[in-house]
């Protein structure tokens, strides 16, 4: 039996039972809702009923997967002091009640998935077993640092999600490329679509406006730093499309350093050499800076994440700030 809190109270009962049900396909989640085995105040409810504040819902006996099993028996142990522990915590930017700000380093996947056991959300949740609620506001990919917003409140999570998809916040990014981008190319508006490779792996391409699956994307680039051989973007998006800063440049002919997907091979293989002065071993593109309305206050909130240490010794390197 489980009993609807405040926090809870306002999401679809589909949505509550894959957070309170880690683990248990949602196909399973769904036929249990359908065949009326899970009963909202000892009456059947659909998919999309919105819970309330003190709703007592009872479920059947579920079993979740092997590997979630596995996963929640690793952390078991990790908590117990056996085994590798997960548990780790992130360089913090902002935090209070309702929300914590974290710098993601480089190569650390956002959750669990895709051949990745333990991600932020739960090496934090492990770290932090005291708090009761820990979920991702947004995504950045695993070879992508930076900023990365995570909500200890449910309505901050919903007040957070909803200025995304409203557009309304400011994410900044800086992107390191080989070549002059071009001071007059300040406006990136190519529609994307997401594909599979053979193998399973996700792509995205640019494809023309009128593709039946096509996403708008837009992308703001200004140049900050350039030589002949290398520019320092500043990349602002206003849509939060998979991969669109890295595809969108890298259309343009001017890929990401170091981007393992839609950059120039040969260049990041030659930068990643042992024999380089000063190699870069990953890509080079950090989430720098977020602007956005606090969900309580409404205060307008602008964090900065500095560039981590080996991509800022990189660019003074190849790129010397002249100013």
């Amino acid at each position: 039996m489980l009993l609807v809190d405040d926090e809870d109270a306002g999401q679809r009962l589909d949505n509550f039972l894959m957070r309170q049900l880690k683990g248990v396909p949602k196909t399973h989640i769904y036929r249990i809702i359908r065949s009326g085995e899970v009963r909202v105040n000892k009456g059947r409810a659909s998919a999309e009923r919105r819970i309330e504040s003190g709703d007592q819902i009872r479920l059947p006996p579920v079993r979740t997967s092997e590997r979630a099993d596995a996963k929640a028996q690793a952390m078991v142990e990790a908590a117990a002091g056996g085994g590798s522990a997960p548990a780790r915590e992130f360089p913090v930017l902002f935090e209070d009640d309702g929300l914590v700000v974290i710098d993601k380093p480089a190569g650390v996947a956002v959750h669990g998935g895709s051949g990745v056991s333990f991600g932020v959300i739960e090496q934090l949740r492990m770290a932090r077993p005291q708090t009761r609620f820990l979920e991702l506001v947004h995504r950045l990919d695993r070879e992508t640092s930076g900023i990365l917003l995570v909500a200890k409140k449910r309505s901050v999570l919903k007040n957070l999600q909803d200025q995304f998809r409203d557009r309304t916040t400011g994410k900044t990014y800086l992107a390191l490329v080989a070549g002059q981008w071009p001071q007059k190319l300040k406006v990136l508006d190519k529609s994307l679509h997401k594909y599979l490779l053979p193998d399973g792996e996700r792509r995205v391409k640019v494809v023309p406006r009128e593709h039946p699956d096509a996403m708008p994307s837009l992308s703001l680039v200004k140049v900050t730093r350039q030589s002949s051989a290398y520019s320092l973007l500043e990349v602002t998006i206003k849509t939060g499309r998979t991969h669109q800063i890295r595809v969108h440049l890298a259309t343009e002919g001017m890929a990401i350093l170091g981007d393992d997907k839609y950059g120039d091979f040969a260049l990041n293989r030659s930068l990643q050499r042992a024999s380089v002065r000063l190699p870069l071993r990953r890509m080079f593109l950090h989430a720098w800076r977020l602007q956005f309305r606090h969900p309580t206050s409404g205060s307008v909130m602008l964090l900065q994440a500095e560039l981590p240490a080996e991509l800022a010794q990189f660019l003074n390197h190849v790129l010397p700030d002249a100013s």
